[in-house]
């Protein structure tokens, strides 16, 4: 058992120190946030995701897991320290890695004996090294410490799930010592015969960056398929089906939409075109998906437009405003892109998200929010549904339609069968799927 302090408690640092509990270690997670420190002592989780509840209070329970404010003490009392803080997009796209070097600064104040720095966020590779020369910088030569880099790879919606059972374990390091340490942290894991990945720091930077951006052009790739199937006549899912069948490409993240968003794939697809440009490469690439991504979102408008081709003075359902489902993320979700859209069109909004809307209204405060789909669909022209929502897979489509004015339906995550919408009465449209009559 090691004595852990987890910095952050956000999405990344509250899953993470859970987690590392729940694998038999002590584990402290701080946060200069007083309010979200009171509240997880309380119980009370302040993002949303399924099945984490549960396993911070079994946690709690048995004393493994606490949380805290006082960062110096947490610090001293620890063998290692998982830096889980934010590393937003800055104006150009790449990492605000501010609060990165504050942990490091505060963690350099507190070595009172051999500690791990661990960077659980993702940072642009090359910042381990200088986490390790700044900490050195401010502690002096005679301190005793590593620093590692061990990437997360965490889907919102299935985050719990994803930590406990991982599909590899990444630990970038220079000292075996550290690499050991590292993996007696994770040593449930590796009782289980997870994969471990022992390389060097800079190497497991880039292996978070590179997942990423590939399953970001994966999705991109299949997205203009789609686009190029409403123009041919073809059936983007018969298309990804086959595709999927090949091995070497498998059928994960070729499900046509909107365009991703979220706090990963945008965010680490900007960040890595800025680490080409660092290194002085440019990567055709990376750049092109993040372009045709932000394509992607407004194409919804104009999918839109070919079903009602005026705008103006209409009124739109939007049912779904996270960027995904089972996440109460709004973080660069489609929903953000399209309602604007619609405002400058000259179209309302009335929309609906069963956990999202406080989310939302950070960036949207003024919108009408509804209390259920249906109340959303209630004297509209049109429904646009954009996040797949279990509760949105099932809708009594009779009821749908004679709660709209015109019963447009413009179904961005493929939901429901064209030919069954059509027959139904709905002027229905979908994304890769015009040929299917």
């Amino acid at each position: 058992m090691k004595h852990i302090c987890v910095v952050g408690t956000g999405y990344v640092g509250l899953v993470s120190g859970t987690g590392l509990a729940d694998f038999g270690n002590n584990v402290v997670c701080v946060d200069i946030d007083t309010q979200k420190i009171e509240m997880l002592k309380k119980g009370i989780i302040p993002i949303y995701e399924p099945g984490l509840k549960e396993v911070v209070d079994r946690n709690v329970k048995a004393g493994r897991l606490r949380f805290s404010t006082k960062i110096d003490k947490a610090i001293l009392e620890s063998d290692v320290v998982f830096s889980a803080v934010g590393t937003p997009p800055g104006e150009g796209g790449e990492a605000d890695l501010r609060a990165v070097w504050a942990v490091a600064t505060t963690f350099s104040k507190n070595l009172n004996g051999y500690k791990v720095f661990v960077n659980k966020s993702t940072v642009p590779v090359g910042t381990g090294r200088k986490v390790y020369n700044l900490i050195r910088e401010l502690s002096g030569p005679d301190t005793e410490f590593d620093v590692v880099s061990n990437p997360e790879f965490l889907r919102e919606g299935s985050a719990v799930l994803d930590f406990l059972h991982p599909d590899r374990v990444v630990i970038g390091s220079s000292n075996p010592r550290a690499t050991e340490i590292m993996k007696d942290v994770y040593r449930s894991l590796y009782l289980r015969k997870t994969p471990y990945v022992e390389t060097n720091i800079e190497s497991a930077e880039l292996i978070k960056y590179a997942s990423n951006a590939f399953l970001a052009t994966k999705i991109t790739f299949i997205n203009e398929i789609a686009n190029l199937c409403d123009k041919v006549g073809a059936d983007v899912h018969v298309v990804a089906e086959a595709m999927g069948q090949d091995g070497r490409i498998s059928p994960k993240f070729l499900h046509p939409g909107p365009g991703y968003g979220g706090s990963c794939f945008p965010k680490d697809t900007m960040a890595l075109v800025e680490i080409f440009k660092d290194a002085g490469i440019r990567t055709k690439v990376v750049e092109a998906v993040v372009e045709a991504n932000e394509h992607q979102k407004r194409l919804v408008v104009d999918r839109l437009k070919e079903l009602i081709p005026d705008l103006k003075g209409k009124v739109f359902a939007v049912l779904g405003l996270s960027f995904k489902p089972n996440t109460d993320d709004t973080r660069f979700s489609p929903s953000k892109v399209v309602i604007p859209l619609l405002q400058k069109e000259g179209a309302r909004v009335q929309c609906f998200d069963p956990v999202a809307v406080q989310d939302f209204k950070r960036d949207f405060p003024d919108l009408d929010y509804r209390k259920d789909a249906y109340d959303a669909c209630k004297g509209a022209d049109g429904v646009i549904l954009m996040t797949e929502w279990n509760e949105f897979r099932g809708l009594d489509l009779g009821k749908i339609k004679k709660l709209l004015n015109t019963p447009v339906f413009l179904d961005t995550r493929n939901v429901y069968d064209p030919v069954a919408m059509r027959t139904l009465g709905f002027i229905y449209g979908s994304v890769g799927r015009a040929g299917i009559k």
